[in-house]
């Protein structure tokens, strides 16, 4: 993306422990947040390459939370994979460079935070699932991110976005801006306002889950596209998980909803022709597949047996979200025409109208699996 007027990249990269000549600091990736940069460095050892990555403070309001999150998980993950004697260790998790003062994160004259990464090599992030093996690849990879981080020590992580995936506070700021109408457009959207209230009954199902112990809090990623998972470049297998800073307390259901939204529908998240949006189950299948290869060894039956409703409820709990900045003027998410936000809704909405169709051979397919 195209960094912020004012940031010296290459100044900033001083202030880590590169272990060699900077040669360059260049704008890298597509990402929308954070300012990215790829770092060329000149070592004794040959070329070596870095990711840097200024924090955004005015989407992620706690930075160094979410930083000390991130330095906490980054450890223990690669702790473990050495631990188990993972040959590629150093692929499979991202890697923080402590800056000069052995800091995990500098922190520059205007206030901004700044991390550095070891650069993946040899792997790649794709932004749209083309093929079964991808979803099972990324439902793999995120699996076992999961697990390398059931027993993470310390206590409880701090919540960088405090109720990113509550349901029931999205229900409730969706029935907020349904009373206001402040921008009149409640009767251009009558049937998605009625299609949100008839489904006010299972909103609060992982929620109370949580709440009374039914399902076990856990750490979870919280952005689970595809996009998110560097796959190797030769063999196509998930590498590494990446993009760290929703990481925080939640339920794994969250993580594989947002994989059966993002991974089963071959449409576009604001496709506007309706009958292309529908629920694949063969990518369904390859998700359950590769999910519960990494999870086995620590998901209860209640999880697994909920893993088809987590599907539906993240994806109704997205297009509500929609639904609501439509409602309210389109404050949030960024538009490309007027209706922009009603139009997702609308393929969120159509989505969850194919899970429920299938919900049953959904559930069969985990049963087996």
């Amino acid at each position: 993306m195209t960094p912020a007027v004012g940031h010296d990249a290459l100044a900033i990269a001083h202030e880590f422990t590169l272990g060699g000549e900077i040669l360059s600091a260049a704008p890298y990736g597509s990402g929308h947040i954070n300012d990215t940069y790829k770092v060329d460095v000149q070592s004794e050892r040959g070329p070596r390459r870095y990711v840097l990555q200024r924090i955004n403070h005015k989407v992620f309001l706690r930075p160094d939370e979410l930083m000390a999150n991130v330095e906490r998980v980054c450890a223990h993950a690669f702790t473990k994979l050495k631990q188990a004697g993972t040959p590629d260790a150093e692929r499979r998790t991202l890697r923080l460079i402590p800056t000069r003062h052995s800091k995990a994160w500098h922190i520059d004259p205007a206030d901004n935070r700044w991390r550095c990464y070891h650069f993946i090599e040899g792997a790649t992030g794709h932004d749209v699932v083309r093929s079964a093996e991808q979803a099972h690849a990324a439902a793999k990879s995120f699996g076992a991110f999961q697990a390398l981080l059931a027993d993470l020590p310390g206590g409880r992580l701090h919540e960088t976005i405090p109720d990113f995936h509550h349901t029931p506070s999205r229900f409730a700021r969706f029935q907020q801006a349904l009373a206001k109408d402040s921008h009149g457009r409640a009767a251009a959207s009558v049937p998605e306002i009625a299609f949100a209230l008839a489904r006010a009954h299972e909103v609060n199902v992982i929620v109370d889950a949580l709440r009374d112990g039914t399902l076990p809090e856990r750490v979870t990623h919280n952005d689970t596209k595809l996009n998110n998972v560097l796959l190797d470049d030769i063999t196509q297998e998930g590498i590494c998980v990446i993009d760290l800073d929703t990481v925080m307390p939640g339920s794994v259901l969250y993580d594989f909803g947002d994989l059966v939204r993002t991974s089963t529908s071959p449409a576009a998240e604001d496709e506007t022709d309706l009958t292309k949006v529908q629920l694949q189950l063969p990518m369904f299948a390859a998700l359950v597949k590769g999910y519960l290869e990494s999870t086995r060894g620590f998901l209860t039956p209640k999880e697994k047996e909920l893993l088809p409703f987590a599907g539906k409820l993240i994806t109704f709990e997205i297009g509500l979200r929609f639904l609501t900045d439509w409602l309210e003027g389109d404050t949030y998410f960024k538009i490309k025409r007027p209706t922009h936000n009603l139009d997702r809704a609308r393929t969120q909405f159509k989505l969850v109208e194919s899970i429920e169709a299938q919900l049953p051979a959904m559930q069969a397919l985990v049963a087996r699996a």
